[in-house]
């Protein structure tokens, strides 16, 4: 049976769609999530159709009071979506048109789907930023705790997985911390570029009606309108660099969730995760599995698949509006709630677990790991050339190495037999405590350093 064509925008067609192309046409089982965003894009489109006399003040409050209305029932549960009716933007005026009869009609005056949609989606990936930003600031906390308390313990440094020099807890943490101040940073960058109006940019041409632009922005909380039509509706890369910063921030927290696997093991102990973020083993009873972390690293890639989606969409579409565009909810969402979860259960990891300092300080002194120490030493207390007291502690290494034990254990006889030059006081650097503490340039692993980066951090996050 032929099924007539969609009462809100079917003027022009004598039969609607089959079911095949409803299907592939509606929005509606994704796009609900952005009523509140619709419903007040078309509060503040009303209340300006009002001021400037485009609709009368009734119609404009009669239209308020029944958007209010059908949120209420939305979000009360009470509210039946329709996929015939395509799209959350079309969903509500339909009800609203039920609830407040022919006033609802003049509410799309001046107004297209396409910058109607262009304002929710703003003010929705506007709003993640703002929970991402909360949700950073919080594994920041997190993250400084740990630092504060482990300001002085001893671990070990790693480059390419291998012991390279000793480094402390706390500069460790700190290390995310930073990181992750530029995953804020770039949140907020995006938010301030994608903080502009598209509503009243009409299909792609703007409009004839009198509408005040600058009205519906301030109500909506930007900065101002878009200044181009065209650009207006046809662009997604405010989405687009949401995804850029979530897929960043989200490499971030796949690297520390990887340490937290390799720090967790038996192999390494260098921290225990609590009972809330581990599980256990259906076979093997010993088992205490880092799961929460695994996860976070695993779920991070639909992040990065979100990304590449998107960008795929929009890379080779004319201006203005075209349909593949309804394409790109779906991915933000995802992403959206995939960030978030992760940031979570990442804070809660971080701040349950509890550092294993007897492991960390025994691997922080296996390696060789102060053989740069003395190198330095050579350097400042004998006068060598760099490359000269390379030289003579890569020597040094090799003999350790073959009388099997660690550059302190090496005896200064030993010790001579490389370089006559070197006093007993050599083994005053060559201590893990002794070589952090020593590291107190700025940004240096050195526990004094650690605690000034903790303040000012304690500051910055207020």
């Amino acid at each position: 049976m032929t099924k007539t064509a969609n009462t809100m925008w079917g003027g022009r067609f004598s039969a609607g769609p089959d079911a095949i192309m409803e299907a592939i046409n509606a929005s509606i089982s994704f796009d609900q999530r952005l009523v509140a965003q619709d419903i007040a894009g078309s509060r503040a489109h009303a209340a300006m159709l009002a001021a400037t006399g485009i609709i009368s003040d009734s119609d404009a409050e009669a239209i308020r009071k029944g958007l209010l209305t059908v949120l209420s029932e939305i979000e009360g549960g009470d509210f039946a979506f329709s996929a015939a009716l395509e799209d959350i933007h079309m969903n509500v005026e339909a009800r609203l048109k039920e609830v407040v009869g022919e006033a609802a009609g003049r509410l799309h005056t001046a107004r297209s789907r396409n910058d109607q949609v262009a304002v929710d989606f703003r003010l929705w990936v506007r709003d993640q930023c703002d929970a991402a930003d909360s949700a950073l600031a919080a594994l920041q906390r997190a993250l400084l705790d740990q630092a504060e308390a482990g300001a002085d313990w001893v671990m070990p440094g790693f480059t390419h997985l291998q012991v390279a020099q000793p480094v402390t807890w706390g500069h460790h943490m700190l290390a995310y911390v930073d990181m992750l101040g530029r995953d804020r940073s770039r949140f907020a960058d995006a938010r301030r570029r994608m903080n502009l109006s598209p509503l009243g940019a009409a299909a792609l041409a703007g409009t004839s009606f009198p509408i005040d632009r600058h009205m519906t922005a301030q109500a909506l909380g930007f900065d101002g309108p878009m200044t181009n039509s065209l650009d207006a509706v046809s662009d997604r890369d405010f989405a687009l660099e949401f995804l850029g910063a979530a897929t960043i921030c989200a490499v971030h927290l796949s690297r520390l969730a990887e340490e937290l696997v390799i720090w967790s093991s038996a192999q390494f102990r260098f921290v225990k995760m609590s009972d809330r973020w581990s599980t256990g083993s259906s076979i093997m009873p010993q088992k205490r599995n880092p799961d929460a972390a695994e996860l976070i690293r695993a779920k991070i890639g639909r992040i990065f698949g979100a990304n590449v989606a998107l960008t795929l969409v929009m890379k080779g579409l004319p201006l203005a509006y075209s349909k593949d565009m309804q394409e790109d909810k779906e991915q933000v969402f995802d992403a959206a709630d995939t960030l978030m979860l992760a940031l979570a259960a990442m804070a809660g990891m971080v701040g349950d677990m509890t550092a294993n300092t007897d492991a960390l300080r025994a691997a922080a002194g296996t390696g060789f790991s102060t053989a740069t120490d003395l190198a330095d030493w050579l350097v400042s207390a004998l006068g060598l050339p760099f490359r000269e007291a390379h030289h003579v502690t890569g020597s040094l290494v090799a003999l350790a190495e073959a009388q099997g034990c660690d550059l302190p254990d090496l005896t200064l006889a030993q010790m001579r037999s490389v370089h006559a030059g070197i006093r007993a006081d050599v083994f005053d650097v060559l201590g893990v405590d002794n070589s952090v503490a020593s590291r107190t340039s700025f940004g240096g692993t050195a526990p004094v350093r650690v605690r000034e980066a903790v303040g000012v951090w304690r500051k910055v996050l207020g």
